[in-house]
């Protein structure tokens, strides 16, 4: 098949590193061009980077040379190059508003992991698993952007991905009216290392600012229905979350406590999270996992340094289910957050748009 030529904006942040590495060795995708800040602007990648790289993994030689753009200057070259866009820019929230939908108007398809457009109605935030059905309202946004090919598609955050897929099987079997989760965050999450953050080492930090609010509300977005043209978001269930920083590289851990309209049986949810499957994977995407939802008999698993790369860090991994005093069920889960719930998660869904017809 032919590859479709990509480019990213905001390419050298540790979110776009990360862009970088895994479409370095993509079957279907080819980086062709870079962008970032004006003061990167003209450089060949390797030199705006430095000594920022902040990966396990080295820089892939065929990027070190390429030239970088200035994501606001240089929109009609890099647009007129690309096939679509990955955008992982580091701006005020207007200002990526702004900026990702000036490439949707220059007919560039952006395939986003910022939070500016999350809650823009006729955006849709897709987890590919869960609601691919929501890219249907791709025609009415370009309605009223005015354009042929270009859209915004938007990743949620990376907090939910731990949990939301886990319970979206349950939602559907059993009616999910209540959620409690506090999430344990890596610094990652953060775009910073040990090296660069070490005041996180040996430390909690009890707030993540904007974390509780984005935890319990995208998940109705996603949750949601198309209606009139956009997206509305469900209703229900009523969710309640803390979300804590701690002394982990990479890995998002939530501990989940959930009540339903019919009280599940605990084997039949191992049951349906060991079956359940989703577009990606009935469409056998490139980065879908083969098994999206694993279950962990051990009592001390999932853990975050050994369990959140399982299946090249796009699985979801869960442990401890049981039955709760308060609630239905408790249950630890955790994902990548630079991977599934970032990065990987929004390659995965370029994927499913371009098998879609999209892009």
């Amino acid at each position: 098949m032919k590859k479709y030529k990509v480019g990213i904006i905001g390419a050298t942040g540790m979110v776009g590193q990360r862009f970088v590495t895994l479409i370095d060795s993509h079957p279907w995708f080819e980086l062709v061009a870079v962008a970032a800040s004006s003061r990167s602007a003209g450089k060949a990648y390797e030199e705006a980077v430095g000594d920022r790289w902040m990966l396990d993994v080295p820089m892939p030689g065929a990027v070190n040379d390429l030239t970088v753009l200035s994501a606001e200057s240089d929109i009609k070259q890099l647009t007129d190059s690309v096939n679509f866009v990955f955008s992982a820019v580091d701006m005020k929230k207007e200002e990526i508003k702004a900026l990702e939908e000036a490439y949707a108007k220059a007919e560039c398809p952006v395939v986003s992991n910022n939070s500016a457009h999350r809650w823009t109605p006729d955006v849709p935030m897709i987890i590919p698993e869960i609601n691919p059905e929501h890219s249907e309202v791709i025609p009415f946004q370009r309605k009223r952007l005015g354009t042929n090919r270009g859209f915004i598609t938007a990743k949620s955050n990376c907090s939910i991905q731990s949990y939301v897929p886990a319970l979206h099987p349950l939602k559907d079997a059993y009616g999910l009216n209540k959620i409690l989760v506090c999430t344990y965050q890596a610094i990652s999450g953060a775009s910073k290392t040990f090296k660069t953050w070490p005041e996180m080492i040996e430390n909690v930090i009890p707030y993540i600012g904007g974390e509780e609010e984005k935890s319990e509300t995208e998940p109705h977005k996603i949750w949601g229905t198309i209606k009139n043209n956009v997206i509305e978001p469900a209703k229900a269930p009523v969710i309640t979350a803390q979300c804590i920083r701690v002394a982990a590289l990479d890995g998002h851990m939530g501990a989940v406590f959930a009540s339903f309209d019919k009280k599940p049986d605990i084997d039949e949810i191992k049951h349906l999270w060991k079956n359940f499957k989703g577009k990606p994977q009935e469409l056998n995407l490139p980065s879908a996992p083969k098994q999206f939802l694993h279950y962990f008999e051990e009592n001390d698993r999932p853990q975050t340094k050994p369990d959140c790369t399982l299946e090249n860090g796009m699985a979801i991994s869960a442990g401890r289910l049981r039955p709760d005093t308060q609630y239905d069920i408790k249950f630890i889960s955790l994902s990548h957050n630079t991977l599934r719930g970032a990065a990987g998660g929004a390659v995965l869904t370029a994927e499913l748009l371009c098998a879609e017809g999209y892009i």
